[in-house]
């Protein structure tokens, strides 16, 4: 391979990790934030959806890179800035359009490709299923530990009543005036009703 199919390569397997990354949240959104079943149908079309969003970003870039390199064309000066390109950048500017036409190209394929769509929509679904499994298994062994088996017990005890008494007792408290005063309001309420009868 050269190193244009290897930046091309590379620039799909970023944006196709995007996609997946996309499509991930949009299963974790669907199945646990709406209560939604899995159907890998739906976010068959949310993997298309994802990777034509970023074929149309490398597309952009392309275009952006062309016209780089036109402007860049025929300067011999010295460059002013990062982006400031001169004659000797245009054969650079034409390897960058191309890698990203490329990359474009090779995401609409996978666009038209239901087996890359299942692939991916697959590891989105499994990506999810570890997010999900990871945050389970560590709130089960926080909230599930006792002090004999948490090494930073003592150094983190302080903090923790510390939180306490700042946080939680002072919720507690709030909740604890709030009913006394809707209590009071009522049992006001009451008396004011039996008066009237």
């Amino acid at each position: 391979m050269g190193r244009t199919a290897d930046a091309i390569a590379e620039g799909v397997a970023i944006a196709t990790a995007a996609a997946r990354l996309a499509i991930k949240n949009h299963i974790l959104v669907g199945t646990i934030a709406e209560g939604g079943a899995f159907d890998t149908e739906k976010y068959i079309a949310d993997a298309r959806e994802a990777l034509r969003a970023m074929a149309e970003e490398s597309e952009a870039a392309a275009e952006n890179v062309t016209a780089l390199r036109k402007r860049a064309r025929g300067r011999h000066s010295d460059p002013r800035g990062t982006h400031d390109y001169r004659d000797r950048d245009v054969r650079n500017l034409r390897r960058r359009a191309k890698q990203s036409s490329g990359v474009a190209a090779k995401l609409r394929e996978m666009m038209d490709d239901p087996e890359q769509l299942r692939a991916m929509v697959e590891e989105a679904r499994e990506g999810a299923w570890s997010d999900v499994r990871h945050n389970l298994d560590r709130r089960l062994r926080v909230e599930g530990m006792r002090p004999d088996q948490d090494p930073d017990y003592s150094r983190m005890r302080e903090a923790r009543m510390q939180a306490l008494r700042l946080v939680d007792l002072q919720a507690l408290s709030s909740r604890q005036r709030a009913k006394a005063k809707l209590r009071k309001k009522q049992d006001d309420a009451e008396d004011g009703a039996d008066e009237t009868a």
